[in-house]
C-alpha cells in the first residue's frame, strides 16, 4: 500500500491527462456513469479502506463491489473523479474529498440515499432529507405488540407470527383473508330446522366427523388471498355431505373456482359474496371437481377483472345438468356436474347442531374474525380484549365462513373446562365465537379449523347454520 503527497498528486494527474491525450480511444471503464456526480452515496462506507487497497496509475482490478456497481481504489479513479471508492480520498491521498458526501439515513448496517426506503412488515420507511426515517403508521397483519400481550395473558390460546400474513396490513387481512357477506334478513329469517333427540338420548363429550366417515372428509384448500371463504366453506360442506350420502361411491373435492367464477349473480367472486346464493347455484346450476376445475389463485388487485367463467352447463330435464365445456384443466377429462338439494337453517341448541352433525355430515357456520384471530398457533381460540387500550384502527373484524366438523372440550391447566366447535386437527375455536350476530368462523388459508371455544354458541346467540339437506 502507499500513500501519495498531495504536489506527487498534481504531476501524477497532469502525466495522466497527456498520456489520455495522445491516445486515439476511450476504453469500457472512461465510459461507465459516474459513481460520484451527485455526490458520494455511501459516506461511511469502508472499501479502500477496508481491504487495505491503494494502487498507483491505473489498475482496472485494483476493484471493489460498490452498491451493485464497480469503484476503484487507483490514481485513475481519481483522475476522472467519477469512480472512487468513497474512502479513496482520505485513505490512499490524506485529503478530502472533492465532493460533499449526500447526507443519508441509517438502518442495520446500511447507509441509505435521501427518498431511499425499506420495508418493516407491513409500513414502507422513507429517508428525509434531515437523516431522520419516516415510516407508514398501518396496523399490521402480524403484530408483535399484540403476539406478546396475548401469549402473556390466560386465554386458553397460543398466538405467534404466521409468515404468509408478514407485510400485510390488517386492513388487507380483513378484505383478503375472509370474504363472507352478512346474510339479508330473508336468510336469518328462515324457518329453522329441528332436530329430535330421543327420550333419554345423551349426545358424547367429543366428536369429529373424519372419524365416523373415514376417508370422506375432506381437508381444507388454500384460498390465499382471494375474500371468497363463502365459497370455500360452501363446497367443503357440499363435498363431505355428497360424499356421506352417496355412502362414498361419489367423494369429489368440489370446486371453490366454479363458485367464484360462474356464480355471478349478486356475488362478487373473490372480493366476498353470500351463501345462500352459493347453495342457490349448487342446487340449480351445480359445480365440478376442483381437479376438473382448480383453484386460479388472486392477487390482491381489487382493480383487476374477475376471472371468466370456464365452464358451462345446460339442462336435461328434471332438474339435472350435463357439462358442455371441458375441464380448465388440461390434466382431467371427468367433468361430471355435481348438484345438491335445497340448503336449509338449523336452530341455535347445541344439542339439536350436535345430532345434525352426527347423523348427516359436516354443517357451516359463521364466525365474526377479529384482529387477533390471525395470530392463532394453538389452543382454544377466542376473541381477547388486549386492542381494548389501542386506537380504533387496531381493532378491526370481518365475517368468515366455515365447515364445522365436530365437537370436545378441554380442560385448561388452571381448572377451566372450555367447550368447543371443530373444523379439523389444526385449530380449535371457543364456542361463543360463533353466532348470528355473525360471529363466526372459516376456512381460512391453509389453516384448518380444528376447534371453537363452545361457550360462543347458545341460544341466546342464536347461531345460523346453513347445510344441504339429506
Amino acid at each position: 500500500m502507499w500513500r501519495c503527497p498531495l504536489g506527487l498528486l498534481l504531476l501524477l494527474l497532469l502525466a495522466g491527462e497527456l498520456t489520455l491525450g495522445a491516445r486515439r480511444g476511450r476504453g469500457r471503464r472512461e465510459l461507465a456513469p459516474g459513481l460520484h456526480l451527485r455526490g458520494i452515496r455511501d459516506a461511511g462506507g469502508r472499501y479502500c479502506g477496508g481491504q487495505d487497497l491503494c494502487c498507483r496509475g491505473r489498475a482496472d482490478d485494483c476493484a471493489l463491489p460498490y452498491l451493485g456497481a464497480t469503484c476503484y481504489c487507483d490514481l485513475f479513479c481519481n483522475r476522472t473523479v467519477s469512480d472512487c471508492c468513497p474512502d479513496f480520498w482520505d485513505f490512499c491521498l490524506g485529503v478530502p474529498p472533492p465532493f460533499p458526501p449526500i447526507p443519508g439515513c441509517t438502518h442495520g448496517s446500511r447507509i441509505y440515499p435521501i427518498l431511499g426506503t425499506y420495508w418493516d412488515n407491513c409500513n414502507r420507511c422513507t429517508c428525509q432529507e434531515q437523516g431522520q426515517w419516516e415510516c407508514d403508521q398501518e396496523p399490521c397483519l402480524v403484530d408483535e405488540d399484540m403476539i406478546n400481550a396475548i401469549n402473556r395473558g390466560n386465554y386458553g390460546w397460543r398466538a405467534g407470527n404466521h409468515s404468509a400474513f408478514w407485510g400485510m396490513t390488517l386492513d388487507e387481512g380483513i378484505r383478503y383473508r375472509l370474504g363472507t357477506i352478512r346474510p339479508s334478513s330473508s336468510v336469518t329469517n328462515m324457518n329453522e330446522i329441528h332436530t329430535v333427540l330421543g327420550p333419554g338420548e345423551v349426545l358424547p363429550t367429543a366428536f369429529e366427523a373424519s372419524e365416523k366417515w373415514p376417508n370422506l372428509i375432506h381437508g381444507p384448500l388454500d384460498q390465499g388471498n382471494c375474500a371468497g371463504s363463502w365459497a370455500f366453506s360452501t363446497a367443503a360442506v357440499a363435498s363431505d355431505r355428497v360424499s356421506i350420502h352417496s355412502l362414498g361411491h361419489m367423494a369429489p373435492v368440489l370446486s371453490p373456482q366454479n363458485l367464484l367464477s360462474c356464480n355471478t349473480h349478486n356475488q362478487q367472486g373473490c372480493r366476498g359474496g353470500r351463501l345462500d346464493g352459493a347453495w342457490w347455484f349448487l342446487r340449480r346450476r351445480g359445480v365440478v371437481s376442483d381437479h376438473c376445475y382448480p383453484f386460479m389463485g388472486s392477487e390482491r388487485d381489487e382493480a383487476g377483472p374477475a376471472p371468466r367463467c370456464m365452464m358451462h352447463s345446460r339442462a336435461m330435464g328434471r332438474g339435472k345438468r350435463q357439462a358442455t365445456a371441458r375441464c380448465p384443466s388440461s390434466h382431467v377429462h371427468a367433468n361430471d356436474i355435481y348438484q345438491v338439494t335445497p340448503a336449509y337453517r338449523l336452530g341455535s341448541s347445541e344439542k339439536e347442531i350436535m345430532k345434525e352433525l352426527m347423523e348427516n355430515g359436516p354443517v357451516q357456520a359463521l364466525m365474526e374474525v377479529h384482529e387477533d384471530f390471525f395470530l392463532y398457533q394453538g389452543g382454544i381460540y377466542s376473541h381477547t380484549p388486549v386492542s381494548l387500550g389501542r386506537p380504533e384502527r387496531y381493532r378491526r373484524h370481518g365475517t368468515h365462513s366455515v365447515k364445522i366438523t365436530g365437537w370436545g372440550q378441554e380442560t385448561l391447566p388452571d381448572g377451566r373446562t372450555l367447550k368447543y366447535w371443530g373444523g379439523g386437527r389444526d385449530l380449535l375455536v371457543q364456542e361463543e365465537c360463533l353466532s348470528t350476530s355473525l360471529s363466526l368462523f372459516p376456512v381460512m388459508s391453509k389453516y384448518q379449523l380444528q376447534r371453537i371455544n363452545h361457550d360462543l354458541v347458545s341460544a341466546d346467540h342464536g347461531i345460523s347454520f346453513l347445510l344441504v339437506s339429506d
